[in-house]
């Protein structure tokens, strides 16, 4: 028996769990898995069309087009989105670009995108350490795409209101801002550690009505999603969607959910789970544990669910995020699902040195490669 440090002496509750179903068995993409995947996450309304769509403002910098987007997604306040696309009048293929989780839910899109007032100075430190200190959806805008940078469930501007987070979750945040030597403004960095720990609050509240909070975050994204195919300025069947650690987390289950999507980036975001066990199930998010799913596949059978469609995964092989272990086995898992469908050569892995990142790199690959996916001869469903 393998004995995990998170766990000490329950460490044989995995072995036993075992005894009674089994853990992460053998799927094979295709609607059966795809079903589940839906069932698993337990958030689907009937309606994935975005209410009450407002244009609010409108910008040209660089030679970009900016739009400023809100809408309803029927609960909670207003979706803030940017759209961003080269001056001219396309159409363009379209890129969902999905902001990051990185324990900054003051702001979501901001994250990623700069918008009508330009870059944030108290992101620029977050830029440096995970984007090569670039705006990557302006840079995939500038590539000739139209970008739709939506803000999602608790981040930007469908967070949480502080006043309505657990008082001591607020004052334990104030005082480990007295006692560190923060350069963020005391009011980002007390709403960042506070929501951190309202996200377990959240996931209760979740549990206890019978969803998930990736399967609220897979369903805003596929609204989001919904109003960039449906613009006239949008090439209809050449559709991607990218981002890095909760971004790629976002970018997998929007992949595994919505038709619209043709080719998917996935950057710092894959492993299999076994390889989490031990050192790594505590430091992420309660969006990659959907409840339940580990008793019908690992996180690389619900990323392929929907292969052949094409996706592309980087991985930083010095994540602390992750085991190297973990990654690789997830590739081999991959390669294996998109084999299994005769379409090995539509998953593409790419390994880097270094660090938790989707630096220029990285980006630049990811944009060729959308580029090519999306193409008129290689994505446009009309011309099938």
């Amino acid at each position: 028996m393998q004995n995990y440090q998170h766990l000490g002496p329950f460490s044989d509750l995995i072995q036993f769990t075992g005894k009674q179903h089994r853990l992460f068995p053998d799927t094979k993409p295709g609607k059966a898995i795809q079903e589940k995947v839906r069932q698993v996450l337990a958030f689907a309304p009937a309606s994935e069309n975005p209410q009450s769509v407002q244009i609010d403002k409108r910008w040209e910098r660089d030679g970009i087009i900016g739009e400023e987007i809100t809408w309803s997604v029927g609960y909670g306040p207003r979706t803030g989105a940017w759209l961003l696309h080269p001056a001219g009048k396309g159409p363009w293929p379209g890129i969902v670009a999905l902001h990051d989780h990185s324990g900054f839910k003051y702001y979501g899109k901001e994250k990623i995108a700069d918008g009508p007032d330009g870059p944030i100075e108290t992101l620029q430190s977050l830029r440096s350490r995970c984007y090569g200190g670039l705006a990557y959806a302006n840079e995939l805008a500038k590539e000739g795409f139209a970008v739709l940078v939506p803000d999602t469930f608790l981040w930007g501007s469908r967070k949480v209101p502080a006043e309505n987070m657990p008082s001591n979750e607020i004052e334990l945040s104030r005082m480990i801002f007295n006692q560190s030597s923060q350069t963020l403004p005391e009011d980002i960095f007390t709403y960042n550690m506070s929501s951190g720990f309202n996200e377990h609050t959240i996931t209760k509240y979740c549990n206890i009505i019978g969803t998930t909070i990736p399967g609220i975050i897979s369903y805003e994204d596929r609204v989001a999603t919904e109003y960039l195919a449906g613009r006239k300025d949008v090439c209809n069947g050449r559709i991607g969607c990218v981002g890095l650690s909760g971004g790629g987390l976002r970018s997998t289950l929007l992949n595994a959910t919505c038709e619209h999507i043709n080719a998917a980036v996935i950057v710092g975001l894959m492993s299999t789970y076994e390889g989490l066990f031990d050192h790594c199930i505590f430091t992420h998010t309660w969006m990659l544990f959907p409840f339940g799913w580990g008793v019908h596949g690992d996180w690389p059978d619900l990323a392929a669910c929907r292969a052949p469609s094409p996706m592309l995964v980087q991985y930083d092989l010095d994540d602390g995020l992750f085991t190297v272990e973990g990654m690789k086995d997830a590739d081999r898992k991959l390669a294996s699902l998109y084999r299994m469908v005769g379409a090995e050569k539509n998953y593409r892995a790419e390994f880097y040195p270094g660090p938790h990142k989707f630096d220029a790199e990285m980006q630049h690959s990811a944009f060729v490669w959308l580029k090519l996916q999306l193409s008129d001869i290689n994505g446009s469903k009309e011309e099938e």
